[in-house]
């Protein structure tokens, strides 16, 4: 076998499941914003996805009081932005201000969009058994907005100790799924 051993501790970077996102909340006036890579897709319609938001961050505690958020798309042109909101904390900064992100009101949650992004999920949390043990919130999209100026956005993709992966070539294959 030509293969070698690898590391469990960088496990994550070969399994990272889609885009880095930025997920914003709100509470008592405040918004805010985290930069997160760990969700996966659950469902097609209703369109549901889980989340895992560590109990030390700031974002923690507002999805956990107020069961909603937005999850915002960005696109490898905001790609220093989205590691600037990952390297500070909401508890002293405000994240919008000092990146110059632009907040939108959502349509159906009381977080904001993000105006730079291409897409963003308004999504409220339908479970939260998960949360004490896991820090894994199960969300679902209630309303989803994209900017259809942005033909080929391409998305970065975190593989770890400050490695991104930007997206690439799209390819069509046969499928029989409908």
């Amino acid at each position: 076998m030509s293969k070698e051993s690898f590391p469990l501790s960088k496990v994550y970077g070969l399994l990272e499941p889609g885009p880095v996102v930025l997920v914003t909340t709100a509470r008592e006036g405040r918004a805010n914003i985290m930069t997160m890579s760990w969700h996966m897709m659950m469902e097609f319609e209703p369109p549901m996805l889980a989340c895992v938001i560590s109990n030390g961050n700031f974002s923690f505690d507002s999805l956990k009081a107020t069961k909603q958020c937005v999850i915002n798309i960005p696109t490898v042109e905001l790609s220093k932005k989205v590691v600037d909101c990952g390297n500070s904390s909401g508890r002293t900064v405000d994240k919008f201000k000092e990146f110059g992100l632009t907040p939108v009101a959502a349509s159906s949650v009381e977080a904001p969009l993000i105006d730079e992004c291409y897409a963003n999920l308004e999504c409220r949390v339908v479970d939260d058994k998960m949360v004490a043990k896991y820090n894994l919130f199960i969300l679902e999209v209630v309303k989803a907005w994209i900017d259809p100026r942005k033909e080929h956005p391409q998305t970065i993709h975190h593989l770890g100790e400050g490695a991104f992966m930007v997206a690439g070539e799209t390819i069509h294959l046969p499928s029989k799924m409908k």
